[in-house]
């Protein structure tokens, strides 16, 4: 596939489809900032961001419905490709 695979369609749906749902951060627990988007999504540590259960760099699926989840922005970059199953997710009573 020629490109980045994050702008095409069925990437987008996916992430609609996510965004949809409306679930808390599956790393922390806490509640997600659904009405920040656009622009100021990309930048807000509290915004939506579809995240992967298996990271993408240690194989995972990026179009699988059954590897995504909602996460902080925040939350997302902090974790990087850890796949420590102890702390996976965290759910952490504490907010940021």
């Amino acid at each position: 596939m020629a490109g980045n695979p994050r702008n095409g369609r069925p990437y987008r749906r996916l992430t609609t489809q996510q965004r949809a749902l409306g679930l808390p951060c599956w790393w922390c627990g806490g509640e997600i900032a659904y009405w920040i988007t656009g622009p100021e999504a990309g930048r807000h540590p509290e915004a939506f961001t579809l995240d992967h259960a298996v990271p993408l760099s240690l194989g995972g699926d990026l179009l699988d419905p059954a590897n995504a989840r909602s996460a902080h922005r925040r939350c997302n970059s902090a974790r990087g490709n850890r796949t420590d199953h102890r702390r996976q997710p965290i759910r952490a009573s504490r907010r940021w």
